[in-house]
C-alpha cells in the first residue's frame, strides 16, 4: 500500500471531518443523487432562463448557453454552478452529517493560502507576459471593447469564483475527503477524482481531434491541485490557482469557438485546429506546471 508522503501531513486535519461518516456507500449515493439533483435544477434553471426570452430569441440564447459566445451567455453558464454547489452542499449536510465550510479545510488557514497563491500565480502570469517572446503569430483578435470589458470584469470575475468553486469542492473537496477518509493511498484520493474532473473535459464535439488532449490537461490539472490540497490542508491554493487560470482564459486570451464571450481578445486558433493546438498546449503544459511551482514556494514560507 502506497502511503501519503510527509508533506502531506496537513491532509490529515483536511480529511478529519469526513472521518465521521466515511462509509463508501454514502458516497456513492451522494454522487448519484447530487448527479441526478444538479441536472434536474439546471433543466429548471435554463427552463426559466428561456421562459423569460421572446420566443424569437429563446432558441439563440440557448445555443449561446452551450457555447458561452456572449456576455450574457456567459453569465448564464458560469453561475449555474451555484447549482453544484447548492447540490454539493446538500449532500454533505443530509448523508455526512457534517457542514459544507468543512469542505474548504481550516478557514483561517484558507484565507491565508488563498492570498498567497493568487499573489504567486497573478505575479507569475505578469512576469510570463512581460519577458519575452513578445506577441503571437498571427496575432490575437479584439473581441470586447475595452469600455464594455471593464464594465462586466467584476461580474465576470464573481461568475469565475462560483464556477471554480464549484468544481474544486465537488473533486478536491468532497470526492478528495470522503476517499481519503477509508483509503490511505494517494493513488485513490488523488487519481480517482482527478480521472472524474479530466472526463468532465471531454468535448468531442467542440474541440474534434484534439478532445483527448484537452482531456489530458485537465487530468495532469486535477492531480497537481490535489498535491496542493493535500499540502495544505485547505481547498485555498486549489481554488486560487483555478481561479486565476480560468480568468485569463475566459477573460482576457479565450478560445475563439468556445467560452469566449467575456474575454478581451481571442487566440487566431480554435480548440478544434490541431496544428495550432498541437502547438500551444506545450505551452499551456509548461505555464500550469509553473503555477503548481510557484504556490508550492509560496506555501513554504
Amino acid at each position: 500500500m502506497i502511503r501519503p508522503p510527509a508533506a502531506y501531513a496537513a491532509h490529515q486535519a483536511f480529511v478529519a471531518p469526513a472521518r465521521a461518516h466515511p462509509a463508501l456507500w454514502r458516497l456513492v449515493v451522494g454522487l448519484l443523487l447530487g448527479g441526478v439533483g444538479y441536472v434536474v435544477l439546471s433543466q429548471i434553471y435554463v427552463t426559466l432562463l428561456l421562459s423569460i426570452l421572446p420566443p424569437e430569441t429563446a432558441l439563440s440564447f440557448a445555443e449561446d448557453l452551450q457555447a458561452g459566445s456572449t456576455p450574457a451567455g456567459m453569465f448564464a453558464l458560469l453561475f449555474s454552478f451555484g447549482l453544484m454547489l447548492g447540490v454539493v452542499g446538500c449532500v454533505v449536510v443530509v448523508l455526512h452529517h457534517r457542514s459544507p465550510l468543512t469542505l474548504l479545510g481550516p478557514m483561517r488557514d484558507f484565507a491565508a493560502q488563498v492570498r498567497l497563491a493568487v499573489v504567486a500565480v497573478v505575479l507569475l502570469n505578469v512576469a510570463l507576459w512581460v519577458l519575452p517572446p513578445w506577441g503571437m503569430d498571427p496575432p490575437m483578435q479584439p473581441q470586447l471593447p475595452l469600455g464594455q470589458w471593464l464594465t462586466l470584469l467584476p461580474l465576470s470575475l464573481l461568475a469565475i469564483l462560483v464556477q471554480v468553486s464549484a468544481e474544486e469542492l465537488l473533486f478536491r473537496g468532497y470526492l478528495q475527503q470522503q476517499l481519503a477518509a477509508r483509503f490511505a493511498s494517494p493513488l485513490v484520493w488523488m487519481v480517482v477524482p482527478s480521472a472524474l474532473f479530466a472526463l468532465g473535459h471531454y468535448s468531442p464535439e467542440t474541440s474534434g481531434d484534439n478532445a483527448i488532449w484537452f482531456v489530458l490537461w485537465a487530468g495532469i490539472f486535477g492531480l497537481l491541485m490535489a498535491d496542493l490540497t493535500a499540502r495544505a490542508g485547505t481547498l485555498g491554493p486549489a481554488i486560487a490557482v483555478h481561479f486565476v487560470n480560468n480568468a485569463i482564459a475566459m477573460l482576457f486570451t479565450a478560445m475563439p469557438d468556445n467560452l469566449s464571450g467575456l474575454a478581451l481578445y481571442v487566440l487566431p486558433f480554435g480548440m478544434s485546429d490541431p496544428t495550432a493546438v498541437a502547438q500551444w498546449l506545450p505551452v499551456d503544459f509548461a505555464i500550469m506546471l509553473t503555477s503548481w511551482l510557484a504556490v508550492r514556494l509560496a506555501l513554504r514560507r
